[in-house]
């Protein structure tokens, strides 16, 4: 009956209620079963959920696949990994062309529970094509008519597993007769839309690009760089809840008289790791100041609600007397590689030359052109739709940005900016008089960052700070009337000169018009490509798992006290499958380096083909014909082997 099932306990055995409730009930009542009376078992097996998203598992064999269930429990190996490829402990009969590497299926699950049965598997995995074209053995139809639903497409299922059954609705569309899928892990060329973004590689290329890798690589060696802290006394080990301090800029010398030309104080900057989350913040010191007045701390919850992707988040801000001295520390997300505006564009000291006045009897140089001394106009219009997208979010939510300067604009990769260090000024220039209402100069603030983006915009269109200053203002315009369009030349004039009425951003829509859709095709396109580059990463890093695997195998000295036994049996043919990986040769007797033939190799044992190779040994004795089915058998069975020794089993 579906209401009972005998529950074996020790030599005896009682009756007990199904925990899934009277299915047989809520069948004949045409209540529908969405698995929903799962949660009143819920709290009773809280077993982590095994991970069972494999990249393609193709059904195979007429019988069910629940017929044997392993009851294996999780091995250590799965631990060292943490992956759940490496510690599914499948058992030896595979279906055939099912994925060494991918995730365990049910068949193969030590454990199950309501919370790893069928539907939620089903409801959770990424998409696999070929479920939707290809009948499953995984279920079959409930005799039952009673339960079947009268909607079209949907069968009532049942799944037996550990002596429980589960009932759900099978959504799957009905099988595509002539689909035929590959029943092996390949890697698919590259799509067209990208492969025609980039100009064409002598050959296909396994990997990501070489800038991007560079790019990421950079980053990583940033986020880990430390500090030797006896050659910096100076930087304390620990900051609050942060350690491990890495001075992002030089260290002001102790005795420094000269303060910030933006926010009056003497600042520094660090990279720190939480200890609450192990992870990297900036760390933004202001030096020597003392914090009076606590009321600016609602100013500092409103900046910590914004979430942009071209502001840096404000996480907190605290005191902190670790620095030797009274010290305000405002925390932000790290962005490593970033650099600064200035010093990206502004470093140049011969970009102020055509506006530094001529000596007499000197002549003026050459005008600058874009391409030739400026900037081209698309970067220009990319900084100021990303800019002015941060100036929206920021004014509608009641705050002014207050730091739109050079030097606290980061650019990271070639034109992504966010706007750095804000919140600083609402808390440096907190007056005491605005206990009543903090926000009562935000208008005045905002109108003045209107202003500071002009100035920015204007001293990127003249690649020189030098234009900005109110004695170069006509020969700046003169320059941007020149080069630019009349779009960007009425941008900075509406930004620049002061108006009767309150102006907000969303004036500067219309200037910018549709090179806003500009930005956002190149954006998707840049999308594209990295998705591109992530999809060789998936296929890469299950050959690695693959690999990962055989070399716990190959050249093993000693296992359960047999020197011989990596030189014997299974564990012989995945030692001459693994010198016909690497260690072919040429007629001549020189190396032969190729890696197509190793990748290809790889995905034919992961999805056990039936194809035959030849195994050749050493002293070239003895040739051995087998199949990629065989070796992924042998492969199998040796690495549960030393699972299950490594757990303790043997």
């Amino acid at each position: 009956m579906l209401e009972e099932r005998l529950v074996p306990m020790g030599s005896k055995a009682r009756k007990a209620k199904n925990p899934i409730g009277c299915l047989a009930d809520r069948c004949k009542s045409g209540v529908p079963i969405n698995m929903v009376w799962w949660n009143r078992v819920a709290e009773n097996n809280l077993q982590t959920p095994n991970p069972t998203a494999s990249e393609f598992i193709p059904k195979g064999g007429s019988t069910s696949r629940l017929s044997n269930v392993s009851q294996s429990n999780m091995s250590a190996f799965s631990q060292v990994f943490s992956h759940p490829s490496m510690g599914s402990p499948a058992t030896a009969g595979l279906a055939p062309g099912m994925s060494l590497s991918a995730g365990s299926s049910p068949l193969h699950s030590p454990k199950i529970t309501p919370h790893t049965s069928p539907a939620p598997r089903r409801r959770s995995h990424t998409p696999n094509p070929a479920s939707y074209m290809v009948p499953s053995s995984a279920s079959t139809p409930v005799s039952n008519p009673v339960s079947q639903t009268p909607s079209s497409g949907q069968v009532i299922q049942k799944e037996t597993v550990g002596g429980t059954t589960y009932f759900y609705t099978d959504t799957t569309p009905a099988p595509l007769t002539g689909m035929v899928f590959p029943n092996y892990h390949i890697y698919p060329p590259t799509a067209p839309h990208v492969a025609y973004m980039q100009p064409k590689a002598n050959a296909p290329s396994f990997f990501m690009a070489d800038e991007l890798r560079q790019e990421l690589i950079n980053r990583h060696l940033i986020t880990m760089a430390q500090i030797d802290q006896a050659d910096m006394p100076a930087v304390p080990t620990e900051v609050d809840s942060y350690h491990s301090l890495f001075p992002l800029e030089p260290l002001p010398p102790p005795n420094r008289i000269q303060k910030s030309s933006n926010f009056g104080y003497i600042t520094s900057c660090y990279k720190a790791v939480n200890s609450k989350d192990d992870l990297p913040y900036c760390l933004r010191r202001i030096h020597g100041f003392r914090l009076v007045n606590t009321k600016c701390m609602v100013l500092v919850d409103m900046w910590k609600k914004i979430q942009h992707s071209n502001i840096v988040t404000l996480r907190e801000v605290f005191t902190t007397k670790a620095f030797a001295e009274p010290s305000l520390v405002f925390a932000y997300d790290f962005h490593a590689g970033g650099e600064t505006m200035m010093s990206r564009h502004f470093n140049d000291p011969n970009a102020d030359a055509y506006f530094t006045k001529r000596k007499w009897g000197q002549h003026d140089g050459p005008l600058p052109r874009q391409h030739a001394g400026l900037l081209p106009e698309s970067l220009i219009w990319a900084y100021i739709v990303q800019l002015s997208s941060a100036l929206r979010t920021i004014h509608t939510a009641g705050l002014a940005c207050r730091v739109m300067d050079p030097t606290k604009i980061l650019i990271t990769g070639k034109t992504r900016l966010r706007v750095n260090c804000v919140g600083v000024f609402d808390v440096l220039t907190f007056d005491n008089s605005q206990n009543n209402n903090p926000l009562a100069l935000m208008a005045q603030y905002q109108q003045a960052d209107l202003i500071s983006l002009g100035k920015v915009v204007l001293a990127l269109a003249c690649n020189s700070l030098a234009g900005i200053q109110r004695e170069n203002l006509q020969k700046a315009m003169e320059l941007v009337t020149i080069n630019y369009s009349s779009d960007l030349k009425n941008l900075i004039l509406y930004l620049l000169t002061d108006q009767n009425r309150m102006r907000s951003v969303n004036d500067i829509m219309p200037m910018i018009g549709a090179r806003f859709y500009t930005q956002l095709d190149a954006a998707q396109m840049r999308n594209d490509a990295i998705e591109e580059d992530l999809a060789k990463e998936v296929q890469n890093g299950r050959l690695f798992r693959l690999l990962a695997k055989l070399g716990t195998i190959n050249e093993r000295p000693e296992f359960q006290k047999d020197p011989t036994w990596a030189e014997t049996g299974d564990r012989y043919l995945l030692k001459l499958f693994r010198d016909h990986l690497f260690h072919q040769v040429t007629e001549a007797g020189a190396p032969w380096i190729d890696l197509s033939h190793i990748i290809s190799c790889l995905n034919k044992l992961d999805a056990g083909v039936p194809e035959k190779i030849s195994l050749i040994s050493r002293d070239e004795k003895s040739v051995l014909v087998v199949t990629y089915s065989d070796l992924k058998r042998c492969f199998e069975n040796t690495f549960q082997e030393l699972i299950a020794a490594a757990s303790g089993q043997l």
